[in-house]
């Protein structure tokens, strides 16, 4: 495979965040914003291409994959092909050579190579991964190598790829190509991917979620798909932060994957989220944030080129930050959701066998007007909170998830800051303060201080009181004025639900039957009629 030590005079290695900052502004790949951030455009791609994902169908790997659509094959012979391609694209050719580490734990970390073709790039894997420390040895051979060229496009008739754009991902050759996109997501995702791959087989839970510390030791993850709080709800004053977005559950404790934070900046505020605000300076890279072209300054508001703008930094820009990123294990796991037909409860308990079930919905929903097409709010579910990332079949996280609850006794909350009192147009959505009390009681532990009653038509358990939150959020069939109009919209979604997970048919039936509770056609008709005579 590629060796970089054969093109010395073309590769410039382990470049200081100056030298890249300085280079990429003199290529013109980027701008220097008001407060010293590095600011590029992605170009035509500003989030992630999953249709154009592929994993190469190779005689070690190929009987634990889970093909689809999720994981698209490609053969051997054209990833060899791309593989020339890139070769021959970067002879004599300014490379930038990052080399660093996937995971906070020495026990399970992954040493990585990323080679790119632009200095803003590289900046931004040297600010996500894990920096080696000063003096240490980087030379030998990667476990993995990520050649991440924007430049380079394929040929969809010779390569066997869908369009110019491809990620293709070798197990085999521990290998990762990029081309036809400049958006610097794919390099961090995957990575995440391999590790989701990898880690598994040494019994360690790869997991998309944040994760903090309290000041005993005591730790709590967040899992959450995006609008639904996760970034913010973890980012806690009186806590510490672990990492934001992708971490480990191993025999020892959590780790981070990651040496930085990737957070979404769309509609940032220093008042909102001081944390990620403070964050934004020298060093941080800003991708397709609009700034002003004489004071460039940033506009977190202005989303025309598109809502997902996110700012990359190391993760001792956030003060108190865990370094290394490494903890014990979790006492408490949530799990948020928005929903927005204002039906789920605003917290709930869940047992082992609901805590599975919901890790395998992975529930959420799009709202009216984010996406073109988009006219009534969706539900959303994307397993394990992390579909597009999961090489193996998702029922192989879910199990470890329960294995590691029931060993370490880890307390699971269904936590929804959607909509209460109505659906979308109709309702509220969740008060920021209630939501911070109930998780506030989640990790100090007084909510288990109340009484519990199974929820009638989602069988997850509702506490009758949480401190700083008013009685009448709790149930939310009461917060409705319409009751009739809430169990049609209660009994829809229980069955969105149902269809769903019949992904899973090999799950065991106390985990299926964890699920919402679906009522026969004829519970259906008596409600329906009696809303029809009112």
């Amino acid at each position: 495979m590629f060796n970089p030590h054969n093109a010395s005079d073309t590769v410039r290695r382990q470049l200081s965040v100056a030298e890249l900052v300085e280079t990429a502004l003199a290529k013109g790949e980027a701008q220097l914003t008001s407060v010293g951030a590095l600011r590029a455009a992605t170009g035509t791609f500003t989030g992630r291409s999953p249709k154009d994902k592929y994993i190469v169908r190779e005689p070690e790997t190929a009987g634990l994959i889970d093909w689809g659509s999720v994981n698209q094959p490609i053969s051997a012979e054209h990833f060899d092909r791309l593989y020339t391609k890139a070769i021959a694209y970067m002879k004599d050719r300014e490379l930038f050579q990052f080399d660093g580490f996937a995971g906070a734990d020495p026990a399970y970390r992954l040493p990585i190579r990323v080679i790119n073709e632009y200095a803003w790039h590289n900046l931004f894997v040297r600010q996500l991964f894990i920096r080696p420390e000063e003096n240490e040895d980087t030379s030998r051979d990667p476990a993995f190598t990520v050649i991440a060229l924007p430049g380079l496009k394929a040929d969809p008739e010779e390569d066997g790829t869908r369009s110019e754009t491809f990620i293709a991902v070798s197990f085999e050759r521990r290998t990762v190509l990029i081309g036809g996109t400049q958006y610097a997501g794919e390099m961090k995702k995957s990575i995440f991917s391999v590790l989701n791959y990898v880690l598994p087989l040494q019994g360690v839970l790869p997991m998309h979620c944040s994760a903090n510390v309290g000041e005993r030791g005591d730790v709590a993850l967040f899992f959450g798909l995006s609008g639904t709080g996760k970034t913010t709800l973890s980012a806690d004053p009186e806590r510490r932060l672990i990492g934001d977005d992708e971490h480990g559950w191993s025999d020892s404790g959590v780790f981070n994957f990651e040496g930085g934070c990737y957070a979404k900046c769309i509609g940032l505020t220093e008042e909102k989220e001081p944390q990620i605000w403070n964050a934004i300076r020298f060093g941080t890279v800003l991708e397709n944030v609009v700034l002003d072209e004489e004071s460039r300054m940033a506009d977190y508001a202005d989303n025309r080129l598109t809502e997902n703008t996110r700012a990359a930094y190391p993760i001792d820009y956030i003060p108190g930050a865990v370094i290394p990123g490494t903890a014990g294990q979790p006492e408490v796991v949530i799990f948020l959701t928005a929903d927005a037909f204002g039906v789920l409860p605003p917290v709930a308990k869940l047992t082992k066998e609901q805590a599975m079930y919901h890790f395998l919905s992975g529930y959420t929903s799009k709202l009216a007007g984010t996406e073109r097409g988009v006219s009534e709010p969706e539900a959303t579910f994307s397993a394990c909170f992390g579909a597009p990332f999961l090489p193996l079949k998702p029922e192989a996280y879910a199990k470890m998830l329960g294995d590691k609850v029931m060993k370490h006794q880890s307390r699971v909350y269904l936590v929804n800051t959607g909509w209460s009192g109505g659906a979308y147009g109709v309702g509220q959505r969740m008060d920021l303060s209630s939501t911070r009390a109930m998780i506030a009681a989640i990790l100090n532990g007084s909510i288990e201080q109340a009484s519990f009653a199974a929820d009638p038509v989602f069988g997850v358990l509702v506490p009758n009181s949480v401190d700083g939150v008013p009685g009448r959020l709790l149930q939310p069939r009461n917060a409705w004025v319409d009751k009739a109009a809430y169990d049609e919209q209660a009994a829809a979604l229980a069955m969105r639900f149902v269809q769903n997970f019949e992904k899973f048919p090999g799950v065991a039936n106390d985990i299926r039957s964890a699920g919402p509770r679906v009522r026969r056609p004829s519970e259906e008709a008596s409600i329906l009629g009696a809303r029809n005579l009112a």
